[in-house]
């Protein structure tokens, strides 16, 4: 894929970024998929900035690759986590929840690639301005913080909204997902449930019992009254929190209710009443495979999906 935009802007093999999870994406698995030829992302979410280090660390001892950290522009931690990235010249950088522009100045300095996580047109035109290097368009399926558009109508409104490559991210696990992302006018796919089920996570094996087992209809979305929906499988905790929304719970006792619940589920495998924040491609998945072998089989399969399309036309 050497003329793939998003290969050269990164300096990677395959245009497949994996996402970056709370509590799931650590140096383990971003390493894993880094030198599997993708671009691993270490999730820094609540994580205090002195965690955030090691991590960073800890994943420069296992690759030589490129790699990214995913910031969580909410994070309590916010400052001083982007110091630590600062600090650590991470090469790419890519944000959630939020705006990032006030930062850009300070990542472009030491030369990082910025890549916001965005789920809306608007946002990814605000964006453009700011001088990043490229847009992942996040449709709902997605696990974790969602909006409410969808891939397949999101990922072209943005393509044709902006002039950065685009990266697409939602329901996307296998070569047929990579390719409809690409006839979507996306250069690259942002992957993140796959590789949930992969050996290389150090997600509790709970967690990864619960999606495997998981269909079609098993996520749902909680907290639209927040203003910061998820999307989970469905649990006691959910059904507890749908509860406490329903009979009028403000924002504030919500978010207490899911203080700490990602980590109950991923870290302790409280798969009850903890949050498992997972996509709707979950259905899809059946084993646990190694990284590697996760990234070798979605290029391989690339020839078979773009014959079977050339069947259909």
């Amino acid at each position: 894929m050497l003329n793939n935009k998003i290969c050269q802007l990164l300096n990677i093999q395959y245009p497949i970024i994996q996402g970056g999870m709370a509590w799931v994406a650590t140096a383990e698995l971003a390493s894993a998929v880094s030198n599997a030829g993708g671009l691993g992302i270490i999730g820094a979410g609540h994580m205090p900035p002195d965690a955030l280090r090691n991590e960073i660390q800890k994943t420069k001892a296992l690759t030589q690759k490129p790699f990214g950290v995913n910031i969580m522009l909410m994070s309590p931690f916010v400052k001083e986590v982007i110091q630590v990235v600062i600090d650590e010249r991470v090469p790419v950088i890519t944000t959630g929840a939020g705006n990032p522009g006030e930062y850009i100045p300070a990542f472009k300095e030491i030369g990082s690639k910025v890549i916001p996580v965005v789920a809306s047109v608007a946002l990814a035109k605000r964006l453009e301005r700011t001088g990043v290097d490229a847009i992942i368009a996040e449709g709902t399926e997605s696990g974790g913080h969602v909006g409410t558009v969808t891939t397949m109508a999101l990922v072209p409104q943005i393509v044709d909204a902006v002039k950065l490559p685009v990266i697409a991210a939602g329901g996307i696990a296998d070569a047929r997902g990579m390719m409809a992302a690409f006839a979507l006018g996306a250069q690259g796919v942002q992957i993140g449930t796959r590789f949930v089920v992969s050996e290389e996570c150090i997600a509790h094996q709970n967690y990864k019992a619960a999606v495997l087992k998981a269909k079609e209809r098993s996520t749902v979305v909680t907290g639209m009254s927040t203003g910061h929906p998820v999307r989970v499988l469905a649990n006691k905790l959910t059904r507890e929190y749908e509860e406490a929304e329903k009979h009028g719970a403000t924002p504030e006792e919500l978010d207490k209710m899911g203080a700490g619940k990602l980590k109950a589920a991923a870290r302790e495998g409280d798969i009850e009443h903890g949050s498992i924040m997972i996509g709707q491609i979950a259905g899809m998945m059946d084993e646990i495979k190694p990284v590697a072998k996760i990234i070798e089989d979605i290029i391989a399969d690339i020839p078979k999906v773009m014959n079977g399309i050339q069947q259909n036309i």
